[in-house]
């Protein structure tokens, strides 16, 4: 029998490649698989969180879901909203999460999970934006297909002004150009503009923008049974308070610290870390603590300060108490290189020391919640928790009970007495903040014990 030829065989290829190309996804349970697309940006999903794990609000709302119907996930990233509605309209994907609810009636979404303000982001030091009649002297980027492009073209059909579609990118990326002073405005949302505050303290809302963006699950016309399932899982995550653990996981922390704080902070990233770095990393090698951790809690510490000393006592870069730092044999609080390796190891024993039922993320608030009370005044906490009906393996539900231990009606009871515990909630939510800063501008060292001692 003859051999087919070459040119033969790469049009057979090419035939092959296009039919499953042009391929529909089957049902969720015939391939045991949930195929969701979702927009990928740090608002809603990142396919690298920081330990090589996809993770974000979508992604974990996604995983609840898909564990409830006892499915794996496959997560099809895409960069605008256009492309979102695409891939469902063609069968490429089950459904798309972070998808702008739209009037688009061959698409029928969920009710609405979350929202935002549509708005125009400006640097602070541009001229501001002050009404519709200004935007004819400036030219406002924006993301195709997103409600905040909808909301500019209305503005436009009556006070006409230039604006520039970007078909492949994402908001933080556009907001980012706007600080670098590359482009001159934005039209984007609340949430976008939250996060990247913190990136880049010199953007400024300058114009609310009509109307608002809610963000919902959509789905094909012609798959409203899993719609419904979706539906009622979301119903229940409402109830259930999980919608509310993950919109706190992911930017509770994200107003903690004002627009002078992060800016003095990214001057001290790059004029101050520098010295630190290694001691930070051998740190990390040891523990296999991510070093950005280790760096964004001795900043919350000291500022990157090695001479730092408090009124109580505490001394160093990683304010090491006198008792503690005897306990890991460190000589001298204020050599940084010491005092950097004994915070990590007491940071690595404080997680090792929480009881297992305590899950990542929340088990890396709760060690630095200990790190600053205490694990004594920590586990009063806990036990105060579950009097009170709180789940107390909830950082969620725990920064509702720790102000209270300054209280005399509750630290009467514990056995560990008052503390500041409104402070440690402080305290864990500004380290959250320096660590999601410097995770965007400072690359990770993955050490072979880099496993589960990482913020996601």
């Amino acid at each position: 029998m003859a051999l087919p030829s070459p040119r033969l065989l790469l049009v057979l290829l090419g035939v092959a490649l296009t039919s499953l190309g042009c391929s529909r996804v089957g049902s969720p349970g015939a391939a045991g698989e949930l195929v969701v697309a979702v927009l990928d940006d740090p608002v809603h999903y990142q396919a690298n969180g920081g330990d090589g794990q996809e993770s974000g609000f979508e992604a974990d709302l996604v995983h609840a879901f898909a564990e409830e119907m006892q499915l794996q996930v496959r997560f099809v990233p895409v960069f605008t909203p256009s492309e979102l509605t695409d891939l469902v309209t063609r069968g490429k994907v089950h459904f798309a999460t972070s998808a702008p609810l739209s009037a688009d009636a061959s698409l029928h979404y969920t009710s609405s999970i979350r929202g935002a303000r549509l708005l125009i982001a400006q640097h602070e030091d541009a001229l501001p934006v002050a009404d519709a009649a200004d935007l004819a002297d400036h030219s406002v980027a924006v993301i195709a297909g997103s409600a905040a492009a909808a909301a500019l073209h209305r503005l436009a059909e009556t006070t006409p002004f230039p604006i520039t579609e970007i078909e492949r990118g994402d908001d933080i990326s556009l907001l980012a150009q706007v600080a670098e002073r590359k482009i001159e405005a934005v039209a984007t949302d609340s949430a976008h503009l939250d996060v990247a505050a913190n990136y880049f303290p010199e953007l400024e809302e300058t114009q609310a923008l009509t109307g608002s963006v809610a963000y919902a699950w959509a789905f094909s016309a012609d798959n409203d049974t899993l719609r419904q399932k979706a539906e009622d899982f979301i119903a229940r995550s409402r109830h259930n308070g999980l919608i509310s653990r993950l919109h706190d996981r992911y930017f509770g922390h994200i107003h903690r610290i004002t627009t002078e704080g992060a800016a003095q902070f990214l001057e001290d990233m790059r004029g101050l870390l520098p010295h630190f770095r290694q001691n930070f990393l051998h740190a990390a090698a040891t523990t296999g603590i991510d070093w950005r951790i280790l760096a964004a809690l001795a900043y919350q510490e000291s500022h990157w300060d090695a001479l730092a000393t408090s009124p109580t006592g505490v001394r160093g870069i990683m304010m090491l108490t006198e008792e503690t730092a005897d306990r890991l044999q460190v000589h001298n609080r204020l050599d940084a290189e010491e005092s950097i390796k004994a915070g990590a190891r007491y940071l690595a024993d404080l997680m090792d020391e929480l009881p297992r039922p305590i899950a990542k993320p929340d088990r890396l608030w709760f060690a630095l919640a200990a790190y600053n009370l205490g694990m004594g005044h920590l586990r009063g906490a806990r036990q105060m928790a579950e009097g009170m009906k709180h789940d107390s393996t909830s950082w969620y539900e725990m920064k509702k009970v720790l102000p209270l231990m300054a209280r005399p009606e509750y630290y009467a009871r514990l056995k560990a007495g008052r503390a500041r515990g409104g402070e440690a909630v402080i305290m864990v939510e500004n380290v959250r903040t320096y660590y999601d800063i410097l995770a965007r501008f400072q690359p990770a060292f993955v050490s072979p014990l880099q496993t589960d001692l990482t913020m996601q």
